[in-house]
């Protein structure tokens, strides 16, 4: 099937169970992530900017109500679920699409001269958006010298949904992709690795960037054609486009870091809990690791984001608190003695051969003496959740429950739950919509 009759024609019936579950999955955790990222100052001022600067109808910013208009609502709820780095992902594209999709999908449902859309709708145009997004990211990968942000790519599969959802017709639609790639923030990831501020992932430029492109090609702006799409050397990405789901093959996270520093938490505090051991008996914690991932070298952040693109922080943060939240990770966890004193005794080693297996594969192997003199090692560690091992419903919802505890009453959570796994029975999605708005503490 060709991109366009895939963005256009596929139906709910079309999925199989296993992706439309997988649909389901990737809601829930992807605005978990958005409700936990409310509380971080990034949050705050980038949906400031959107009311202030994209004011409007059609969609609204998340536990705020302010109405925006729909580029604005993707780019200000885009960047809140990229502000709290606890969303799904993908090893291929090194990045993330959930934090792009999920924003623009909200943003256009409910675009204020189009008929209601159904849950069924809802849940098909986000898997759309994820098999585009992720064939444009492992494309773009594949024909690219530089390592760009996943705005490069996502913007192409929220274009996609965009599209979809305004009925454009298949021209305007490959002008929609077109122009989506041709302003897809191609942002340098590893500066923001080496110099961590609020840029994050480009997510929020990625989601706003697509629905901009759809609603300028239903205008009649031309922009076609998406080279990642169109061009000879991708065709054979695409050629599965129906048959295989990559969004099955999504990973998922337990810690709000970068996915190349949790193998070392993993290794870190299954040491710990294997030997049961107290950390005044830590001497010294050596994390050998792919070179990526010594790059995220910060021991004492100052702020989230610098704590989150960190190795050895998170890992000292997650042998103390066994958990890393906005709350391990802002604020007075910032200064926590405690986590302090064990950043202090943290090698990192870039090790060639895990350096080799990556992007594929994201190992680290962790090395704790003790005060007495025992040398405990946890092996390879690869990052919990990853597509071979992940977490069950269950483990899902309730990370849903842990990372909205501070945004929203327990019902509150329990209500957008229950919504989200029934969502396939929801007449108009917009009620989903409407309970993401109301306003929740954020403060």
């Amino acid at each position: 099937m060709g991109t366009i009759e895939f963005i256009h024609q596929t139906r709910w019936h079309d999925l199989p169970e296993r992706v439309r579950h997988q649909a389901r999955r990737c809601l829930l955790d992807t605005l978990g992530a958005g409700i936990g990222g409310r509380r971080t100052e990034l949050s705050r001022i980038v949906n400031d900017f959107a009311a202030t600067t994209h004011g409007g109808r059609g969609a609204t910013l998340w536990l705020d109500g302010r109405p925006v208009s729909p580029p604005g609502a993707a780019l200000a709820n885009g960047m809140t679920v990229d502000s709290l780095d606890i969303h799904d992902g993908y090893l291929p594209v090194k990045g993330h699409a959930g934090a792009a999709m999920v924003p623009a999908a909200l943003a256009t449902v409910t675009i204020e001269d189009n008929p209601p859309a159904s849950g069924q709708e809802l849940l098909t145009t986000l898997v759309i958006g994820y098999e585009v997004a992720l064939r444009a990211g492992v494309a773009l990968h594949a024909t690219a010298h530089d390592y760009h942000t996943s705005g490069a790519w996502n913007a192409l599969g929220c274009a996609a949904m965009a599209a979809r959802t305004l009925g454009l017709d298949p021209e305007r639609t490959r002008h929609a992709l077109g122009i989506a790639e041709y302003h897809g923030p191609r942002s340098p990831m590893m500066r923001c690795i080496d110099h961590p501020t609020m840029l994050k992932d480009g997510s929020g430029w990625g989601a706003m960037t697509g629905v901009s492109a759809a609603l300028l090609a239903r205008a009649g702006f031309t922009g076609a054609p998406a080279e990642t799409v169109e061009m000879p050397e991708p065709a054979g990405t695409w050629a599965d486009l129906g048959t295989r789901w990559r969004i099955v093959e999504q990973f998922f996270k337990p810690f709000a870091v970068c996915r190349w520093a949790q193998p070392a938490i993993a290794g870190a505090i299954a040491v710990q809990n294997d030997h049961g051991l107290d950390l005044s008996a830590i001497e010294r914690i050596q994390v050998i690791t792919f070179h990526q991932a010594t790059r995220l070298a910060s021991r004492r952040p100052l702020t989230t984001e610098e704590a989150q693109y960190s190795l050895p922080f998170p890992v000292a943060a997650g042998l103390v608190h066994g958990q890393l939240g906005l709350t391990q990770l802002s604020g007075a966890g910032l200064h926590d003695a405690d986590v302090l004193r064990l950043v202090d005794r943290i090698e990192l080693v870039d090790d060639p051969a895990l350096s080799a297996r990556f992007p594929a594969e994201r190992v680290a192997r962790v090395r704790i003496e003790t005060v007495d003199g025992r040398r405990l090692d946890s092996g390879e560690c690869q990052a919990p959740w990853d597509a071979a091992a992940p977490p069950t419903d269950e483990e899902l919802i309730a990370k849903f429950r842990w990372v909205t505890s501070d945004s929203l009453p327990a019902t509150r959570a329990d209500e957008l739950i229950e919504i989200v796994w029934n969502c396939a029975e929801l007449p108009d999605a917009g009620r989903l919509s409407a309970l993401l708005a109301a306003p929740g503490d954020v403060s």
